[in-house]
């Protein structure tokens, strides 16, 4: 169950930008207008961001659209960080 939780942060955001990528090529062309490079190291390392920023980009960015990209940031730095907490005990002398 755990493998497939994992699994699924993983994977579950860039999979989703993918097959918005291919629903809809021009409306995420748009939203990072021709940024290539930057698209493609945000799909590797920012996904709940990225994911969160296309939902929030066709109205443009005012208001509560904020709030709803950093939700996308904080999934991400759950991400990263959340190996550690769950395995803080196997490190010998940290309590």
């Amino acid at each position: 169950m755990c493998c497939m939780l994992t699994t699924l942060v993983f994977f579950g955001p860039r999979l989703g930008i993918l097959v918005w990528w291919l629903l809809a090529p021009i409306y995420v062309g748009a939203a990072f207008a021709d940024r290539w490079l930057l698209t493609l190291l945000a799909w590797l390392f920012i996904p709940w961001t990225v994911l969160m920023f296309l939902i929030v980009y066709p109205g443009g960015i005012v208001g509560f659209d904020w709030v709803i990209i950093v939700l996308g940031v904080l999934a991400d730095v759950a991400s990263y960080s959340g190996g550690f907490w769950g395995n803080r005990k196997q490190i010998p002398g940290y309590e």
